[in-house]
């Protein structure tokens, strides 16, 4: 089969040789394993970390990225009893998605109805899981509640914004172009602003904070979704309302912020971890009650994941290079078959 192959960790100037599109052995099921045909894969922030070496889960090398991808079961191995030939399912691995084929455990792969185009469904798990699970479990949004998104044209960004307004919350969304506001706009976000991309200054930091009070009243933001951390962190804190909740989601802007732990105190707000990944590891169940919602709420058309940029299997590597330089808005899918 066909695939991308990461030979060797480096940054994005040496991508069109350490990404090499190669033919590899197809893989075999083993026991409680599927063979699943890939039709569609997305592209998410820790592939490009992790063909780098910075993410902080790294396979062995050489190896195949792609964290999530949607297709239909070819083979189950011995073991394998909630599965069948034909079915259509979307599968999270972490790695391995941007290939013509895949094997994964079943505890990884989730049954879809077969009328779902497939290239949504590989959109859809991690960002919408990720921004469910951190809105419901972690901030447990209420209705009439301010929800401030920060990266909001981006994959996790979006969702957010959409679910949010799903929960009957007032979204806010900042972006980093008056364009990317606008397509918040469209998907929902009752109002919007652009934020210089980079890092902040201190005076910018204080612009950016009083902006969001600004545009709550002088109350802060009940929740902050977080998936670009650096300078953005502490304003977006300041701003945060009394008892608020700020959600950290990732770290895209690529620094860790080390926020002063006081203005946690004086707020009485809470600044709260959301790893999705583990979460649903540990409570099959509740993830598996969330995608049920997840899938309601697509039918009804209460969420609709935006697609706008396409490229090829062959073209996997400029995916991961398109997400890397902060061209995307909405989701970046690989078309595989």
């Amino acid at each position: 089969m066909k695939a991308l192959n990461c030979i060797e960790l480096a940054g994005q100037e040496k991508w069109s040789e350490t990404l090499q599109y190669i033919e590899v052995d197809d893989p075999i099921p083993g026991n409680n394993e599927i063979l699943i045909g890939l039709k569609a894969a997305s592209v998410n922030f820790p592939d490009v970390l992790m063909v780098q070496g910075l993410y902080q889960f790294q396979p062995p090398m050489p190896f195949i990225p792609g964290a999530e991808a949607a297709g239909v079961v070819e083979k189950v191995g011995s073991g394998v009893t909630d599965f069948d030939e034909g079915d259509h399912v979307f599968v999270m691995t972490g790695n391995g998605c941007f290939a013509e084929k895949l094997v994964a455990d079943q505890s990884r792969v989730q049954k879809i109805p077969k009328e779902m185009d497939l290239q949504v469904a590989a959109g859809l798990a991690m960002t919408y899981g990720t921004s469910l699970y951190a809105l419901k479990q972690r901030a447990d949004l209420q209705a009439g509640e301010t929800l401030l998104v920060l990266g909001a044209a981006g994959g996790v960004g979006l969702a957010a914004v959409e679910l949010g307004k799903s929960m009957g919350a007032k979204v806010i969304a900042a972006a980093s172009t008056q364009e990317k506001v606008d397509i918040c706009l469209e998907h929902g976000a009752d109002e919007g602003f652009v934020y210089k991309s980079g890092n902040m200054n201190r005076d910018e930091q204080k612009e950016f904070s009083n902006k969001i009070k600004e545009l709550t009243g002088g109350m802060g933001a009940n929740v902050v979704y977080d998936p670009v951390g650096g300078s953005f962190s502490e304003p977006a804190i300041r701003a945060t309302a009394w008892e608020g909740r700020y959600l950290v989601i990732g770290f895209a802007a690529g620094e860790i912020p080390k926020p002063p732990l006081n203005l946690a105190l004086l707020k009485s707000c809470q600044i709260v971890g959301v790893f999705w990944g583990a979460w649903t590891a540990m409570f099959p169940k509740e993830n598996q009650e969330n995608f049920e919602e997840l899938f309601e709420l697509l039918e009804a058309g209460k969420i609709n994941p935006r697609i706008k940029d396409k490229f090829k299997l062959e073209d996997s590597a400029k995916a991961i290079a398109h997400l890397a330089e902060r061209k995307a808005t909405g989701k970046v899918i690989v078309e595989i078959a």
